[in-house]
């Protein structure tokens, strides 16, 4: 009885080592595309890359240009400007 079991389950675990095999040989030979794909992708930058750094410049650029206005108002607003302060002149 177990022979006859044997037989029977046979050729359906051969067909499950094929496919192993197979899955296997498809990795090893995309295995290289999928490096130099990487390696591509970290060494150049996407349009939508350059637009997300070019926005975080332009709003670090913001933030320095806006503390730099607070505190030329508020040395003007204590009477210390530096002489390149542009103060508005009171009445």
């Amino acid at each position: 009885m177990r022979a006859l079991v044997s037989l029977i389950l046979l050729p359906t675990l051969s067909g499950c080592v094929v496919a192993q095999v197979a899955d296997t040989a498809v990795d090893v030979v995309t295995l290289p595309v999928k490096a130099v794909s990487a390696g591509v992708d970290a060494a150049t930058t996407s349009q939508s890359e350059a637009d997300e750094k070019r926005g975080r410049e332009i709003r670090k650029a913001e933030e320095k240009a806006g503390k730099e206005a607070r505190q030329r108002a508020e040395r003007c607003r204590e009477g210390k400007p530096l002489p390149t302060d542009d103060c508005p002149t009171g009445n």
